[in-house]
């Protein structure tokens, strides 16, 4: 059998045995960063250039939605891509037909972020405004409490000194002797104070005639029993003090000694004496001394004065050409001025509706 034997070399064996290197299409990181272009590094630093601002202006983003209270979301509207900030408005017309601007970004969350912060300014803007009538009512009630103490107290102390005029001799007195003999008693006591010091009584009697006059004259106007004016009252109670007692005091002394006579004809003359000469002198000592107490020019009291001048003295003819009948012809003249007061109540009531 013939063999076939095939010379092999070595040269043979060697390029049997040698493969070969397959080429590589994937490039590692090394050999980029190794072996870098230009066009490659100014891609990359542009690349981290949008990087960091897209990083600012999310931090903008982040800190706006956290001062305001609203989540960014995306929106629809067109942006800078390397600015990362909206650059269109979306104008809508409101219901109540103004155009609202909204800034794109934001989206309806910050709409409705700010209409909320509207209405709750808005609604501490009526706290506000209850805030201010709670005060108001809280200054009400103060001055009604002190009202309601002034008069309480006036009233107590008048109460207690008219039935307390007998106190002396209540030992062995029933309720039913005290309030009999009170009224007689009193009446003694007043007797005597005008005797020892008649223009003192007379002023205080005239004092508490006009403020009480004048409390009646706010209750008529309206307002109620214990909300009255506490300066208003003590105005006309000071006039009533200081000038109606002492001055009537005289004048009804000066009016017995102007008419000294006893004829049918001295009660009417009289009447029409007080009716013009005294009425007039009076009204405008009040309506003067009123004014001035209550700060007005001399300019503004005087036109005052002249505008109520005359209706005030009509006004008084309906009442105290009456009255006065009975003043001047059968009221003893240190008793006129009880008399009159009495009556006072109703004109003081009035003369302070008309004024005040």
């Amino acid at each position: 059998m013939a063999s076939l034997h095939t010379t092999i070399s070595p040269q043979s064996l060697l390029s049997l045995s040698k493969p070969r290197k397959p080429i590589s299409r994937q490039v590692s990181a090394s050999s980029l960063t190794s072996s870098k272009s230009p066009e490659s590094l100014i891609f990359s630093r542009n690349n981290q250039k949008i990087e960091s601002k897209k990083r600012a202006n999310s931090v903008v983003v982040n800190s706006l939605s956290e001062e305001l209270d609203v989540i960014p979301v995306q929106s629809e509207d067109v942006t800078d891509m390397q600015e990362g900030v909206a650059v269109s408005q979306v104008e809508r017309e409101g219901s109540g037909g103004e155009l609202v601007s909204q800034v794109g970004g934001f989206g309806n969350e910050g709409r409705l972020s700010f209409e909320g912060f509207s209405s709750s300014g808005s609604a501490s803007g009526n706290g506000f405004g209850d805030g201010e009538e709670g005060e108001k009512e809280t200054e009400r009630l103060i001055d009604s409490t002190i009202n309601a103490t002034i008069v309480l107290a006036a009233g107590t102390f008048a109460i207690t000194k008219l039935l307390t005029i007998d106190h002396n001799y209540w030992q062995g007195w029933t309720l039913y002797e005290i309030l009999r003999y009170a009224p007689q008693h009193n009446w003694i006591a007043y007797e005597e104070a005008l005797k020892t010091n008649p223009v003192l009584a007379k002023m205080v009697i005239s004092g508490v005639v006009y403020s009480v006059g004048d409390w009646i004259a706010q209750c008529f106007e309206g307002k109620p029993l214990f909300e009255f004016d506490r300066t208003r009252m003590f105005r006309s109670g000071l006039v009533g003090f200081t000038l109606h007692g002492s001055l009537s005091h005289y004048y009804y002394q000066f009016c017995e000694e102007l008419f000294p006579f006893q004829d049918w004809w001295v009660v009417p003359a009289k009447v029409a004496f007080d009716q013009t000469a005294w009425a007039a002198i009076w009204n405008s000592i009040y309506f003067t001394v009123l004014g001035f107490l209550r700060l007005e020019s001399p300019i503004s009291v005087f036109n005052e004065l002249k505008e109520t001048f005359w209706p005030m003295l009509t006004a008084g003819w309906k009442l105290w050409p009456f009255a006065h009948l009975i003043t001047y012809g059968v009221i003893p003249v240190e008793q006129r001025l009880l008399w009159v007061d009495c009556v006072e109540l109703i004109w003081v009531t009035i003369l302070s509706t008309s004024k005040q």
